[in-house]
């Protein structure tokens, strides 16, 4: 049986060693996220920035951080009411107002080199049938977006790049290509499950052989 404890040992580290390269392949997005406020709480925009079309007197947030999926997306920090961000603009015939949070992120989350500007809130005044793209163009210019249509920069932050696929911590040099407002996604590495269930089945194999050598 000393082959059998020698083919199980074998396949237990087989599969740390698979498992620690996953978790060291662990990736996320430098980008803007788009987040719209439900009563006290910020949810997640379904739709991005450029389709949304919000009401006179909705709040709405943007936040530059890293994160890995939707799930994870760090929310805009701080108050957000609309009376205190827009109490000041009156309402106007065939204009809405919208109140926007923009949260800059934090100098862990800036791109090299760039520093993060402090978290401002402001109001933007467009006609009734306007965007929040429009909102933003508006109140927060200048805005950059790429060829996908990706938000890439508000106020000119940052001043280069645009969702980049961060790996431990370091860009990767790669684009996340999604609409802002529809977090750039990345599910677990394909590599990874496939990896370790052809460890298990060698495993399985080896294990078995040695079993029929100990019966031969």
């Amino acid at each position: 049986m000393t082959g059998v404890r020698r083919a199980g040992a074998l396949l237990l580290a087989a599969l740390l060693c698979v498992a620690s390269a996953g978790q060291a392949r662990a990736t996320g997005y430098r980008y803007w996220s788009f987040w719209e406020r439900t009563g006290d709480h910020w949810t997640y925009a379904t739709q991005g920035p450029s389709t949304a079309r919000p009401a006179d007197g909705d709040v709405q947030g943007f936040r530059f951080a890293v994160s890995e999926d939707s799930a994870s997306a760090r929310r805009p920090r701080g108050t957000a009411d609309f009376d205190a961000i827009c109490g000041k603009s009156p309402a106007r015939p065939g204009k809405k107002r919208i109140a926007l949070v923009l949260d800059f992120g934090t100098s862990s989350d800036a791109p090299s080199g760039q520093t993060p500007p402090a978290r401002r809130t402001v109001c933007a005044a467009v006609s009734a049938d306007g965007t929040t793209a429009d909102a933003l163009a508006a109140a927060a210019g200048p805005l950059r977006y790429d060829a996908n249509a990706l938000l890439c920069a508000i106020a000119g932050y940052p001043r280069k790049g645009c969702g980049e696929q961060v790996t431990a911590g370091k860009p990767a040099g790669k684009s996340a290509g999604k609409p802002a407002g529809s977090t750039p996604q990345e599910g677990p590495s394909v590599g990874l499950p496939v990896g370790v269930g052809v460890v298990v089945l060698l495993g399985v194999a080896a294990i078995w052989r040695a079993r029929r050598r100990g019966r031969a």
